[in-house]
């Protein structure tokens, strides 16, 4: 769970970094407004990078781990509906 959100993070900040260099490396030499609007891009990105690497899966568990209190956890799963097997 975690090397997939960490792996999604890593790619999204590589084309960051992809975007911004060759928009000011050579596409500025083609088009100027092309060469902003690819560093425009690149700026939303870092952002919602952080979003994605930050968001809790299905499959993270940190809410309901046992806390090692056996009475404690008793009482969570019976107002959680679950039954302790």
């Amino acid at each position: 769970m975690y090397a997939r959100r960490r792996r999604n993070y890593f790619l999204m900040m590589g084309a960051c970094i992809v975007l911004f260099v060759s928009a000011w490396s050579f596409v500025r030499l083609l088009s100027m407004p092309a060469a902003i609007a690819m560093c425009l891009v690149a700026m939303v990105i870092p952002p919602v990078a952080a979003m994605i690497a930050n968001r809790r899966g299905p499959e993270d568990r940190w809410w309901d781990d046992p806390s090692g209190d056996p009475k404690s956890d008793e009482w969570w799963d019976e107002l959680d509906g679950k039954k302790r097997r």
